[in-house]
């Protein structure tokens, strides 16, 4: 019954507004030494790519136009060479707040627990010095989570947090954390950490939030670990009432891959979507509204 009474808001949601959003791919490329790629990050005109390679990693990029172009710049995620966040999943940054990196290891065998924990680390002496030795500042077990753990900056009532939410077909979640409280924790069960949260629907591999129009993306695959699905929820709305109110649902049929990351890259009518395949790994697409 819960069930379809969260299907028929959702459904109801989408018939109030469905904007026509399109998001079409321009151009498919494959950008290497990413191993599968796990996400992108969009920060003051520079790209940031991760994933997981011989160690977790993250690679900087700048923009040729609209194409991007490696700028000979990485880091691993390692500490005493030892591979940490060895499957990063989500990479929360915003301005001068805590940084936040997510690591999502899925279980050894059927029906075991997802390893799911968040780092908060030194941004910027991360790429001084090139790997997390001396800049992990904090490890925080996300026990709160249901299926691994994908940081990302929201804003609601004029205050940030930590959103992160769920992989799998059952329970999904979207949950707000306190950064301060976050930051200090070991964890997210913790008294105080865990702010708001809401229902959603499956196979959410990252988020991406537009803070100019409240609206947060749950980069989704149509089912587990193939094609392409961005969900566009008004957060205020889903906060408010416990389930996501879906704006719009944009499925990208032609491709079968596996989506990982998206973001937009310094406005709404470009972006650019990333996978975990050996090739077109990188698509930048047009976003029309």
């Amino acid at each position: 019954m819960k069930i379809l009474i969260f299907t028929v808001n959702i459904l109801i949601a989408t018939l109030l507004f469905t904007p026509d959003i399109r998001m079409d791919i321009k151009k498919e490329t494959t950008i290497d030494s990413l191993g599968a790629c796990q996400g992108i990050s969009y920060q003051h005109g520079k790209a940031f790519l991760y994933g997981d390679r011989e160690a977790g990693m993250i690679r900087q990029f700048s923009f040729n136009k609209d194409t991007l172009v490696y700028d000979r710049r990485q880091c691993k995620l390692t500490v005493d060479d030892k591979n940490v966040i060895n499957h990063p999943t989500g990479l929360a940054y915003h301005g001068s707040q805590p940084v936040f990196m997510g690591n999502s290891v899925k279980p050894d065998h059927p029906g075991g627990s997802w390893k799911a924990m968040i780092y908060y680390i030194n941004w910027n002496g991360l790429w001084k010095t090139g790997t997390l030795d001396g800049n992990l500042i904090k490890t925080i077990e996300d026990d709160a989570c249901i299926q691994g753990t994908r940081p990302e900056y929201v804003s609601y009532k004029y205050k940030w947090y930590v959103a992160t939410a769920d992989y799998g077909n059952h329970g999904n979640e979207v949950r707000l954390y306190d950064p301060e409280r976050l930051k200090n924790c070991s964890k997210t069960s913790e008294a105080g950490v865990l702010y708001k949260k809401f229902t959603c629907t499956p196979w959410v591999q990252n988020l991406y939030y537009m803070a100019d129009k409240g609206i947060l993306v749950l980069i989704q695959n149509q089912t587990e670990g193939r094609k392409w699905q961005f969900t566009y929820v008004d957060l205020e709305k889903s906060i408010e009432t416990g389930q996501q109110q879906v704006i719009k649902v944009v499925d990208v049929n032609e491709r079968n891959d596996e989506l990982e990351g998206f973001a937009f890259t310094g406005n709404a009518q470009k972006g650019i979507a990333v996978t975990s395949s050996r090739k077109n790994n990188v698509n930048y697409m047009n976003i029309g509204w």
